[in-house]
Parts: structure tokens; C-alpha cells; sequence
């Protein structure tokens, strides 16, 4: 069985720092696209980053340079490390992993930025 589990959310001010994790059962994070995605209140859910297999990243234009996505194949582990932290990025951040027609889904953890 197949289980994603992210970890790491909270609430942080505006300018603030998160590192968000997603570790993996049941499948080998090193054999897939990884990638987090999110979804705010009212809104659809939306790519934040992914990496692939070969470590090619890929980021929404509006976390570029402030969001960094990487895998640790060691640890079975994907992460977030997200910078600068603004209030339009609360939403629950959900880990993505996939490999052709398999993908899968972690539940989800809750990241909000506010003063």
C-alpha cells in the first residue's frame, strides 16, 4: 500500500520560513515525478513545484526563488523549503508522487502565513 504523509505545516508570519515533508511508503520516491501542489479557499488546486527522477525541477512562476523542491532517496523523502513566506501562499500543501498512469496523494498539511 502506497502512503505519502506530509508533515511540517504550521502558521509563520509574512517573510517567515517553512520546511514541509512528504515521506513515502510503498513506493520508491527516487523512481518518480515528485511534486507539491496547493489549494486555497475557494480556489482550485495548483502546482507549486515538481522534480523529476533526473532532479530537473520546475516551479510556479509565483514561488520561483523563494520555494526550493528536493528529495533526499535515502530517506524515502520529498521536501518543500519555502522562503519569504507570503500571506496569498495559505493553503493546504498536498505531496504528489507519479510515474505514468500511477499517482498518488498525501492528505495534505495546512501552511498559513499571517501576523
Amino acid at each position: 500500500q502506497v502512503q505519502l504523509v506530509e508533515s511540517g505545516g504550521g502558521l509563520v508570519q509574512p517573510g517567515g520560513s517553512l520546511r514541509l515533508s512528504c515521506a513515502a511508503s510503498g513506493i520508491f520516491v527516487s523512481r518518480y515525478v515528485m511534486g507539491w501542489y496547493r489549494q486555497a479557499p475557494g480556489k482550485l488546486r495548483e502546482l507549486v513545484a515538481t522534480v523529476t527522477s533526473g532532479g530537473i525541477t520546475n516551479y510556479a512562476d509565483s514561488v520561483k526563488g523563494r520555494f526550493t523542491i528536493s528529495r533526499d532517496n535515502a530517506k524515502n523523502t520529498a521536501f518543500l523549503q519555502m522562503n519569504s513566506l507570503k500571506p496569498e501562499d495559505t493553503a493546504i500543501y498536498y505531496c504528489n508522487a507519479g510515474l505514468g498512469i500511477r499517482e498518488f496523494w498525501g492528505q495534505g498539511t495546512q501552511v498559513t502565513v499571517s501576523s
